[in-house]
């Protein structure tokens, strides 16, 4: 029968593990640690008191020997005594007859013999549930470290990023490219090495064969001279090289040791011709550092980032949309809210040993999201914000589109067959439960921002643009059932407004829409078919492909499920730590219409793909439309 120690024992070694195992391979919540740590001083408490207390030793057997004597009781040895005379017989006649009775009684003699033995070590038990071992030292303290052991691994992935403040982090990444400009952001903590000079050059792979090629390099030219870099700007600065050629590929190169690669946008209407004809993006969003933790990889480690690496030969892609966050500055702990602390998780991202490769030929730019504030955020300028932006300032926006408006920051521009609108769904929005989800006065946006997004949406496309992207770091579906307040399911009234004018894209032909979000750390992709009996066409039916993340948890329970007709489900793949999609679009000789195929990528392997068409550029009807749809 285990004792009462015995059970605390084995329950808080499990919950130790149990707790540790989902925050460090599942999610990092911030409810954890404290479980944690909790289990482990129950744990160690009760282990050293279940130590004190347990023999190495235990009974083998228990021998009973009884040994039964009979003896006259009136003579010595037993024999029979003899009398002087019968007088004397009938002086000791009374004692006779008391002695008689122990004679009825035999002696019993009783002897008990107990043999212990050493207890076996009992290694699995020990192993299994966290008990000390009653004979083995040895197991008792590799089973007492091994807890303790993962103890420290959730202390790692709480507080070890401090061990990196990447403060000498020296980097430069390429953000937006157009058809004639390049930006570049440098950071140089180094002020020795001021200043610094930019440089370019044509960087051409001239063909001969398939089975021969060789460089087609240009002479240098200066780009610019950084003079003064400061803690102002954490020691960032934004280069934008100009008068470069459409699709045409270029090396650039900084005095202080760093190098890259791009390729120019294609002129707008166009598809590059280095890329087979094929006009490619990446997209994806959410990154947390050594996530799922590893204590044999770097701190820093981003698994996700190695996965890109690996497909960028192959995929030719133009740049990679990061729909947000890319820093969580709140998971698994909050370790300040100045702006310092925001910074320093940006710069851990770009130390990372696994970004410099997965930026040294791919241009990103970025939308903002909730952990790059704080989570699920809903205070627009207020608070944390201002630190919050600080950094996301200087590291993203400065490379990034131009911002639709001088101070906002949502961005468009038009690059190839696509024109791109990149919400800010954090910075104007209404709270989340102040009002019902589908009242009127709730905004995701804000009312500049909605008007642009309207504007941009009923605008007439430049000839050879053929999709609108619409970029949103947060779900417009509202099939995901899990916090759904905190996507576009808590603002229904204006998801709807938006919906009808994308829809009313779709009415006028020729041009298709796609929205492309993040953050639930699942894959679905979704279709808003217009209204049955409305004016729309079928063929202005409105898809969502929602990537997350690149490197960080999925959820182990499903929260993605169809209800109605209005969000149609065509597929949903929850697993994987690390998900990124690419959009490839096409436009065929012989048809009127473009292609977008969307392929999936889950922990490196492409998993599914899909294909949809532009709407027919017909005049007539929703249903003449739908009748040549295909």
């Amino acid at each position: 029968m285990p004792s009462l120690v015995d059970i605390v024992t084995v329950l808080s070694s499990t919950a130790l593990r149990l707790f540790t195992y989902v925050f460090l391979r599942w999610i990092p919540g911030h409810v954890l640690p404290p479980l944690i740590y909790t289990a482990s001083a129950i744990y160690v408490v009760s282990f050293i008191i279940n130590s004190n207390k347990t023999s190495p030793y235990e009974v083998v057997a228990d021998e009973v020997d009884i040994t039964i004597r009979e003896e006259d009781p009136t003579q010595p040895n037993g024999k029979p005594s003899a009398l002087p005379s019968s007088a004397a017989q009938s002086q000791t006649l009374a004692s006779t007859k008391a002695l008689q009775s122990k004679v009825d009684e035999p002696e019993l003699d009783i002897e008990e013999t107990i043999l212990l033995g050493k207890k076996d070590p009992q290694v699995l038990r020990t192993l299994l549930t966290g008990l000390p071992s009653p004979t083995s030292m040895l197991w008792s303290l590799v089973v007492i470290s091994l807890n303790l052991l993962l103890v420290l691994f959730a202390v790692d992935l709480v507080y070890g990023r401090l061990k990196y403040p990447s403060n000498d982090v020296s980097f430069a990444r390429v953000g937006y490219v157009s058809d004639s400009t390049a930006n570049i952001l440098i950071r140089e903590p180094n002020t020795t090495q001021l200043p610094v000079y930019v440089s370019y050059r044509r960087a051409e792979v001239f063909r001969h064969s398939d089975q021969e090629q060789y460089p087609l390099e240009g002479s240098w030219k200066s780009a610019g001279q950084i003079f003064w870099l400061s803690n102002k700007t954490d020691y960032t600065y934004p280069v934008t090289i100009s008068r470069l050629r459409p699709s045409s590929r270029y090396q650039y190169a900084v005095s202080n040791n760093h190098t890259g690669y791009f390729n120019t946008a294609p002129l707008v209407g166009h598809l590059p011709a280095r890329a087979d004809y094929k006009f490619t993006f990446l997209t994806s969003s959410c990154i947390k550092p050594n996530f799922p933790y590893n204590p044999f990889s770097h701190s820093l480690s981003i698994p996700g980032l190695h996965h890109i690496t690996e497909r960028i030969p192959d995929l030719k892609a133009s740049f990679m949309l990061f729909l947000g966050d890319f820093i969580y500055v709140d998971v698994p702990k909050r370790l300040g809210t100045d702006a310092e602390t925001y910074r320093r998780e940006y710069r851990q991202v770009y130390a990372s040993p696994d970004w410099p490769p997965a930026s040294a030929e791919l241009p990103w730019i970025h939308v903002l999201d909730d952990h790059e504030i704080a989570n699920d955020w809903d205070k627009n300028t207020t608070g944390v914000y201002h630190a919050a932006v600080d950094p996301w300032h200087h590291y993203q926006t400065s490379v990034n589109p131009p911002p639709t408006r001088a101070g906002e920051s949502h961005f468009q521009f038009t690059q190839g067959p696509a024109s791109f609108f990149m919400m800010d769904t954090r910075r104007h929005r209404s709270p989340e439960f102040d009002a019902p989800v589908n009242a009127t006065e709730k905004t995701m946006l804000g009312q500049q921002q909605l008007t642009d997004v309207l504007f941009f949406l009923r605008r007439t496309e430049p000839h050879g643009v053929k999709w609108k992207i619409i970029i949103s770091s947060i779900p417009f579906t509202k099939n995901w059932r899990f916090n759904n307040a905190d996507t576009w399911a808590g603002y229904l009234h204006e998801r709807q407004v938006v919906l009808e004018a994308m829809w009313d894209v779709g009415l006028r032909g020729g041009v298709g829409v796609v929205v492309l979000s993040g953050d639930r750390h699942e894959f679905a992709a979704t279709a808003f078919p217009p209204p049955r009996e409305s004016k729309w066409p079928l063929s202005a039916t409105v898809h969502e492909f929602s990537t997350s993340p690149l490197s960080m948890f999925y959820l182990p329970v499903r929260t993605y499920w169809q209800e109605d007709e209005e969000d149609v489900c065509i597929k949903y793949l929850p697993d994987g730590n690390s998900k990124f999609g690419a959009v490839e679009i096409t436009n065929p000789e012989a048809s009127d219409q473009s292609v977008l195929k969307f392929r999936l990528f889950i922990d490196g392997k492409e998993t599914w793909s899909y294909v949809i068409t532009t709407p027919p550029n017909v005049a007539g009807g929703g249903r003449g439309k739908d009748a040549i749809w295909g």
